[in-house]
């Protein structure tokens, strides 16, 4: 049980170095980056060129927490997470970002988050 497990995660961490060979965050237009546990999904907004967080939102953010109460699925906690990122990015001026899956198939949660993010406003 342990091998595969180990298996996941180096494949994992292959596609994203593939991946973050491709997708680069300015200034200008920086990178949302998607990370999921088993509970909880986080989205961040990158700047590479300077190397620094813009801003980041999660499920387990305290502003989210009565609208999350209600929500029975992940994944439509991953949309309301996205279109409260998308909200926080506008208002600091950001409209277009780099989308980075983070080795993640583009499928369940990754992708609510994406739509909630679309959703929101932002393009990519």
């Amino acid at each position: 049980m342990g091998f595969k497990r180990v298996d996941k995660r180096e494949r994992r961490f292959k596609k994203k170095r593939m991946i973050r060979k491709k997708v680069y965050g300015t200034s200008e237009r920086p990178r949302l980056v998607v990370f999921r546990s088993l509970k909880n999904i986080y989205g961040q907004l990158v700047d590479d060129t300077a190397k620094k967080t813009i801003t980041t939102v999660s499920s387990r953010t305290k502003e989210l927490q009565e609208e999350l109460k209600i929500l029975v699925d992940k994944s439509q906690t991953a949309k309301l997470v996205g279109k409260a990122l998308a909200q926080k990015a506008q208002t600091l001026g950001f409209k277009r970002v780099v989308f980075d899956r983070n080795g993640y198939v583009y499928h369940g949660r990754v992708k609510a988050l994406a739509e909630g993010a679309r959703e929101g406003g932002l393009e990519f």
